[in-house]
């Protein structure tokens, strides 16, 4: 599924604030990595986070 980039980032930013909240990191990240907008970026481009968006079906005139 393709996002566009208000999507990713509401994703990122929701990611982020469970992250900083204490929430478990799903990916392994290196040991100098500690921002949790970064952490979220992370595990956006590796597909793991788990948030799902849904959408209204769109109809097209």
């Amino acid at each position: 599924m393709s996002f566009t980039k208000f999507e990713k980032a509401r994703i990122i930013g929701a990611r982020a604030l469970q992250i900083s909240m204490g929430a478990p990191v799903i990916i392994d990240v290196p040991a100098q990595v500690m921002d949790p907008v970064d952490i979220a970026i992370m595990e956006f481009d590796n597909n793991v986070i788990p948030i799902t968006i849904k959408r209204e079906n769109e109809t097209s005139n």
